[in-house]
């Protein structure tokens, strides 16, 4: 089949693959797919096929793909200026920076280009405020998390192998049993800065935090005076039903980590800090060249404003209940099914098989998932799905399973 968005495009999929061999580093172990085309839920390869992608690209693409609010956006901000160094202002990253602390908690954003460059920013200004307070610098984090492929956020990240081959690893980390609070507790010392958590663990297994222990934590960084870190750099931007995870706690971080859906499927960035940490990182100790450019933070601002004015956040808990409804039925049939876990469109389906097969048949039968520690199906559809979508989708993994 021939695809219909090939106009200007004079290679097929073999020799697309054929020059990633030859000119990429192999960094990824990458499905023989070369998609060329996006739009809400779908995706088309080269070869015309398309996909239903219920997992577009580790959740970067929230609102689905090529969302027309974020497009025109971005278009619109091409034509006046690309980029504007950082020792300048430019009209909207402040903005930016107004509408994630409005919708957060009072304080200050610092922007750069991903979550691991975010969570950098994290753990600088936790040793940076950790150091003038007695010299403090360790950060406890937790078992099964993951917080970016940086030497520090590997290091910071609780998943052994992610770290092989890169020792020696920055020093100053601690791990802590996730979900345990007399574990976080024995990991404290008088070195402790700052505690980092993300509210799910998504690439650990879809890990659901406690609301008892989240409250604990809270408690245990008042009175310790540690820095309370959440990477939401996954459960940020509405992906829980929330527009940001912590918000089912009541409870608010410290610091704040964001990337994924915040850019519309654009490179971005955020770390948020409280007011009492807002202004410890001062200028010289901390930068990102493209950090918050103009295109990005359009984009962003886009996002923003799509989720509210499509009311995409009670859509997210509409389908995310309906959703697990649905794989919850798929359990009773299917006795490979262990656990349905996660919150709003952040879904894990934890299985008693590995699930690599699974995830292959499914793309063979033109549905995108992911699987992660080996036996837990991520499912994280766009905030725009639709029970129709939902219900294609769970077919297509009763017909594989």
């Amino acid at each position: 089949m021939s695809c219909p968005y090939r106009k200007g495009i004079d290679m097929n999929t073999k020799e697309v693959i054929a020059q990633y061999d030859k000119f990429v580093m192999k960094t990824y172990g990458r499905i023989p797919c070369v998609i060329v085309k996006g739009k809400g839920l779908k995706v088309w390869d080269l070869d015309g096929k398309e996909y239903l992608d219920f997992f577009p690209g580790w959740a970067v693409s929230g609102l689905g793909h090529c969302h027309p609010k974020v497009a025109s956006a971005v278009r619109n901000y091409l034509k006046k200026i690309i980029h504007v160094p950082n020792n300048y202002y430019n009209m909207l990253q402040g903005k930016l920076a107004e509408k994630i602390i409005e919708n957060s908690f009072e304080g200050k954003v610092f922007f750069c280009n991903s979550g691991a460059e975010a969570n950098e920013g994290a753990i600088k200004l936790a040793r940076s405020y950790g150091n003038s307070t007695g010299g403090r610098y360790e950060i406890i984090t937790m078992e099964n998390a993951f917080h970016g492929r940086t030497l520090a956020t590997i290091t910071a990240t609780g998943q052994q192998k992610y770290l092989q081959g890169f020792e020696p690893l920055p020093a100053g980390f601690k791990k802590a049993a996730f979900n345990n609070i007399k574990a976080v507790e024995n990991a404290i010392t008088d070195k402790t800065a700052a505690i980092m958590i993300e509210p799910i663990q998504g690439e650990g297994g879809i890990n659901v935090a406690g609301d008892d222990y989240i409250k604990q934590l809270r408690e245990l960084c008042d009175k310790k005076d540690l820095i309370l870190i959440f990477d939401e750099v996954q459960t940020g931007i509405g992906r829980t039903g929330k527009m940001f995870g912590f918000q089912h706690y009541g409870i608010a971080p410290d610091v704040m980590t964001l990337a994924k859906s915040l850019g519309g499927g654009l490179p971005i960035g955020a770390m948020a800090a409280g007011k009492k940490f807002a202004d410890i990182l001062k200028p010289g100790m901390h930068a990102s060249t493209f950090g918050g450019s103009p295109i990005v933070c359009s984009a962003a601002l886009a996002v923003f404003e799509a989720i509210q004015k499509e009311k995409l956040l009670p859509n997210t808990v509409r389908m995310g209940k309906y959703l697990v409804e649905k794989l919850e039925e798929l359990k009773k049939k299917k006795s490979i099914i262990k656990e349905v876990r996660g919150k709003g469109l952040m879904i894990g389906v934890e299985l008693t098989i590995p699930g690599k097969e699974i995830v292959e048949k499914c793309l063979q039968e033109g549905l995108m998932i992911n699987c992660t520690h080996d036996k837990v199906l991520r499912i994280m559809p766009g905030m725009i799905v639709t029970k129709k979508q939902i219900d294609k989708a769970v077919g297509i993994l009763n017909k594989v399973m």
